[in-house]
């Protein structure tokens, strides 16, 4: 510690703050999006202009479809290393609950939303771009299922806090070295939990009841897609730390993250 710091901890400097800040508001902002769009289901196939994969597994198969917020997860899982890697587990701890509660807040003022009476004009007024109700649109794509919104806010939850644990218990054998290790290793086991519980909650115990079989199939495909992100954007990590080293300067970045690696 140096002098100007009064013995304070490093996390109360107001560059650490700041940056705090900024990782919280990514953090937050892709966890909320993603519970969004995450409604529409797309095929990576035809968006990629590649030819159909017909998967086999458990005795079902199907194509690569996704829901479109695995486009932002990935974010989240970084977001959550970095995070840990200079904040601690109680850093994630404290954004993983603040962005559970986000999210339910925003979905009750979705459904509140949904319930408000249409303006009669507006109802029709995207007749002639193919929507001939909006009101309808509007609340099949912010009203997710209850089911849904409850088997993704409890995965989220979950595989956050295996993955801040996993993490840090890695950590505490590596030290600085191999984030790569720690962060690929909670990565796949936090995952692997939420692919499962996600689906399990929604689709198995909901409405849809779906077969075992067919859950196990479908969280496998699910699972191995986040596998490959993960293992795809373990190079952000290093940048990420890279560019925060830099903007902190060395001496607070590493007090940061000897007082991580401590809680």
């Amino acid at each position: 510690m140096t002098a100007a710091d009064g013995g304070m901890p490093a996390a109360s400097a107001p560059r650490a703050q700041r940056m705090f800040l900024i990782l919280a508001g990514f953090f937050i902002a892709n966890a909320v999006i993603a519970e969004f769009i995450g409604v529409k289901i797309f095929a990576l196939e035809d968006t990629l202009g590649l030819n159909p994969f017909e998967w086999r597994l458990f005795g079902e198969s199907g194509s690569l479809n996704f829901t479109a917020g695995t486009l932002l997860w990935p974010i989240v899982f970084i977001m959550t290393d970095v995070i840990n890697e200079f904040y601690g587990q109680r850093g994630v701890r404290f954004l993983s609950w603040l962005a559970v509660g986000l999210i339910a807040y925003a979905f009750l003022f979705a459904y509140i939303a949904i319930s408000l009476a249409p303006a009669s004009w507006w109802v029709g007024a995207a007749n002639e771009s193919g929507v001939p109700d909006l009101q309808a649109a509007y609340a099949y794509v912010f009203g997710q299922g209850l089911w849904t919104i409850a088997g993704s806010i409890t995965a989220f939850l979950v595989g956050q806090l295996i993955d801040v644990r996993i993490f840090h218990s890695i950590r505490q054998r590596t030290g600085e070295r191999h984030i790569w290790m720690r962060a690929t290793v909670s990565t796949f086991v936090s995952q692997f939990i939420d692919s499962f519980v996600v689906l399990h909650i929604a689709f198995v115990i909901g409405p849809q009841h779906w077969s075992t079989n067919r859950w196990l199939a479908i969280g496998t495909v699910n699972y191995s897609y986040k596998v490959l992100a993960a293992i795809a954007l373990i190079p952000l990590i290093y940048l990420l730390r890279i560019g925060i080293d830099a903007w902190l300067g060395r001496d607070l970045a590493d007090r940061l993250k000897r007082e991580a690696a401590l809680v």
